[in-house]
């Protein structure tokens, strides 16, 4: 993962909206959930989730799916695996660690 790539994904779950819609997907697991249920969980308004999912869409952390009328939000755990490897990467490399 290339350091520009890790920084956007990190400022995009810096903003606590986008956090809360990304941590209420991880729960919600694989099948993620519609749009209106997360409205609904974190009380958030229409238009402005739609700005939040469609930015943390834009550096891959999220995937949309439309079925029929509903429109389902789903996590990407591979791409929360690689930023969470790409943080771990160096981890000791200049010391050894306190195991």
């Amino acid at each position: 993962m290339k350091h520009e790539d890790a920084a956007k994904r990190l400022a995009e779950l810096g903003n606590t909206t986008r956090l809360a819609v990304f941590r209420f997907l991880v729960r919600a697991g694989h099948g993620g959930a519609a749009v209106g249920e997360i409205q609904k969980a974190l009380n958030v308004p229409g238009s402005t989730l739609s700005h939040h999912i469609s930015r943390l869409v834009s550096v891959g952390l999220v995937k949309q799916v439309r079925e029929s009328r509903t429109l389902y939000c789903i996590p990407q755990f591979d791409a929360l695996t690689e930023l969470m490897e790409f943080l771990k990467e160096e981890c000791c490399t200049g010391t050894t660690c306190g195991k």
